[in-house]
């Protein structure tokens, strides 16, 4: 699939938001975001994602809501960051709407071993048999590779149907668009050297004492506000925990 520049130019800044909000260092990141065209309102979507940490222990995937939690951050200035990269990605779909070309639904977006890859749907998500909840659960079954084992038996009910029905219908042709990862650094949300593992950070945060020290000092540092952030872009020294670059 061919992509304009400015396409491209989204795709380097949806890689740069998505490597700033993630704080600890990871092997891969799977992203889905939908948009939905709704008769004489605005479009509708939902968009989630999660991340493998890196490790030489087998790990599990960490979905990204969980991360304030997980790491002591403002829910409220990172709630901000993830709207931000889905307004992004809502901006990437106007480009298609602009060009007049085929609208897509939803996307997955894949970053993982040096490449960026993109997934273009078209399916109908309006007149769709599964409601949101079942295509989140079918779509972490498909990209996360969740066995049956680790699924709840309502989930195990929605895979199973997805499976036998899927044997039944012609899947959708889906346009894919591949290219090395944005490679320049790019700076963390805290100082993901000095910060904890998931593991670690779970782990602390049965300390209270700890976690109270965490809220005094702040992970947020006054440069990372997430003003600055939005507004002031171009400013920020950025610093890529995937590729393990040095700190400035």
């Amino acid at each position: 699939m061919v992509s304009s520049p400015e396409e491209k130019i989204l795709y380097s800044e949806i890689q740069k938001k998505l490597f700033y909000i993630i704080p600890e260092k990871w092997d891969s990141i799977y992203l889905y975001a939908s948009v939905i065209d709704m008769p004489n309102q605005k479009p509708v979507g939902e968009m989630y994602f999660y991340y493998l940490p890196k490790g030489f222990i087998k790990k599990k995937y960490v979905n990204g809501y969980e991360i304030p939690n997980l790491f002591n951050i403002d829910e409220e200035q990172y709630s901000k960051l993830i709207t931000d990269v889905y307004n992004k990605i809502k901006m990437l779909r106007e480009k298609f709407v602009n060009s007049k070309r085929k609208l897509w639904s939803n996307i997955t977006i894949t970053i993982q071993n040096n490449q960026f890859k993109v997934e273009y749907d078209y399916e109908d998500l309006k007149n769709s048999q599964f409601d949101s909840y079942e295509r989140h659960v079918i779509w972490r079954y498909n990209y996360l590779k969740e066995g049956a084992d680790f699924l709840s038996r309502k989930d195990k009910k929605i895979i199973k149907t997805y499976l036998n029905d899927n044997q039944m219908d012609v899947p959708l042709k889906k346009d894919i668009y591949v290219e090395g990862i944005y490679k320049l650094p790019v700076k963390n949300i805290i100082d993901f050297e000095k910060t904890l593992s998931v593991d670690e950070a779970i782990a602390q945060s049965k300390d209270t004492t700890n976690v109270k020290e965490k809220k005094k000092k702040g992970l947020f540092a006054k440069r990372n506000k997430i003003d600055d952030v939005i507004e002031d872009e171009e400013e920020i020294v950025y610093n890529n925990q995937i590729l393990n670059m040095n700190k400035k």
